[in-house]
């Protein structure tokens, strides 16, 4: 059984050191452009054969009107002083363009904000702008790093920060199914004191914080002190698509109230009287059941899907609006998901408040450690392991209550083992229609095993395939 030791500890807190600046680059005005600004700087700093360091000196907010784009390869950090740079533009605020590493601190990134599913950033040939954006090159190696220390980021129609490593860019696609390919390179994000607000609302499924890695690569995560809040679509997103494996920690990190931008009160009035049926074969023909939804503000926010059996015939069919979780990792093929959460808060999320998928060879190891998870509106904390990888499990001073799904839930779906610890936990008043505080199941031929000890799951435990020791 895995235990949490001061190894996850040592791994948050530590980090390749950067790069010594070859060039120092010092900005003097606030100005969009010209001498001294910090257009001119990133344009100054990519000319430079090796990494670059750009310091802001000029006092107040910069104002621009297109991308500010760093088209380099090595690495750049940019330091500021409290300083904003805002746009009134739909537009991306600061582009690596070329992959370069970037070390940003104490600075706010600001769009205009005021977007929503009727007030759309991606609309009439429009590109919903992001905050901060790596594009990863398609033949890079090593490590792509993203590091952030005392940044903001808001008001912007699509992720707030977004790094790439797939051929189809934003057509990438969430989840084990996204498509496309990417480099060799891994990515490493490291968030300290990020706050990420009011993204995403312009655009459907546009992230907090969003990382596609496809390729061989590994992705790696580490945020401190952070906050995700009233973000459209997941508050976090990390897509692992290809080979390659998830390391993730976080520590001191709030997801609060995020995956609105498919408003169910909104959306309603469009769903079918029946939104979903089961039948037997040949008693209904996919002309006779409701299509997808269309004309709705955007119907990318209907998921619609259809089961036939040999004859043609409807198997059954469900439509449902498409709202999203807190924290979300996907990781397909061959690689683990790894996901520590230490004193973390997960709240009044429209989907589940944590929510791991992970398939192909790899497993699932989670520790959620003086974690909370509370009013989320499906399941507290979910993990689901659809193939013969195994899940290891901890919990520890956790609480998972008043969410609309189970407290926790731990799957595994194929032939690997399910172990889970549980330990100075608490649930209650988790509401699946079954009233289940805990959920650990072993769908096949696996093992299974369930401890708890020093506990209260008031809602009750539902176990299968798994043997229980409390």
């Amino acid at each position: 059984m895995n235990r949490f030791s001061a190894l996850a500890l040592a791994a948050l807190f530590s980090g390749v050191a950067a790069a010594q600046p070859t060039s120092s680059i010092t900005v003097t005005s606030v100005e969009d452009s010209g001498e001294g600004s910090l257009r001119a700087a990133l344009e100054q700093a990519a000319a430079t054969a090796g990494p670059a360091r750009v310091v802001i000196a000029a006092a107040g907010d910069i104002v621009i009107s297109e991308s500010l784009v760093y088209t380099g390869e090595a690495p750049l950090e940019l330091v500021g002083n409290g300083q904003r740079v805002r746009t009134h533009e739909n537009v991306d605020l600061l582009v690596s363009a070329n992959g370069g590493n970037l070390a940003v601190s104490d600075l706010a990134f600001e769009g205009p904000g005021q977007f929503s599913i009727l007030n759309r950033g991606d609309v009439d040939g429009a590109t919903a702008g992001k905050g901060i954006f790596i594009d990863v090159r398609d033949d890079q190696t090593g490590l792509v790093e993203l590091v952030l220390d005392n940044v903001i980021v808001k008001g912007v129609a699509n992720h707030g920060i977004h790094v790439s490593d797939c051929t189809l860019a934003d057509d990438c696609g969430g989840g084990a199914g996204g498509g496309g390919e990417g480099s060799p390179a891994s990515i490493s994000v490291r968030l300290n004191n990020v706050t990420v607000d009011g993204v995403g609302n312009g655009k459907f499924d546009a992230d907090g914080l969003r990382v596609d890695e496809r390729g061989e690569g590994d992705i790696h995560l580490h945020t401190i002190g952070s906050e995700f809040a009233r973000v459209g679509a997941d508050g976090l997103e990390l897509d692992e698509g290809q080979a390659g494996s998830i390391h993730a920690t976080t520590l001191r990190t709030a997801f609060i109230d995020n995956g609105a931008y498919c408003d169910p009160a909104m959306l309603e009035s469009f769903m079918p009287a029946e939104p979903e049926g089961e039948f037997d074969d040949g008693e209904r023909q996919p002309s006779e059941i409701p299509q997808a939804v269309s004309g709705s503000p955007d119907d990318g926010c209907f998921e619609y899907n259809v089961d036939t059996y040999d004859s043609g015939a409807v198997e059954e069919y469900e439509i449902a609006i498409d709202v999203d979780d807190g924290i979300d990792f996907d990781e397909a093929d061959d690689g683990d998901l790894n996901l520590t959460m230490i004193n973390s808060l997960i709240s009044g999320n429209y989907d589940e408040g944590v929510d791991m998928d992970e398939a192909g060879a790899g497993g699932g190891n989670l520790n959620y450690i003086n974690t909370v998870a509370y009013g989320n509106a499906d399941d507290g904390f979910k993990m689901s392991e659809e193939d013969a990888g195994g899940i290891n499990g901890m919990m520890l001073g956790a609480v998972s209550r008043d969410n609309g799904g189970k407290g926790a839930v731990f799957e595994e779906e194929d032939g690997g083992d399910v172990r889970v610890h549980v330990a100075d936990t608490h649930t209650a008043n988790n509401d699946d229609s079954d009233d289940t505080g805990l959920e650990v199941v072993q769908d096949d031929a696996g093992e299974g095993e369930l401890i708890v000890e020093a506990s209260t799951i008031e809602d009750g435990i539902d176990a299968e395939g798994v043997t229980v020791t409390q």
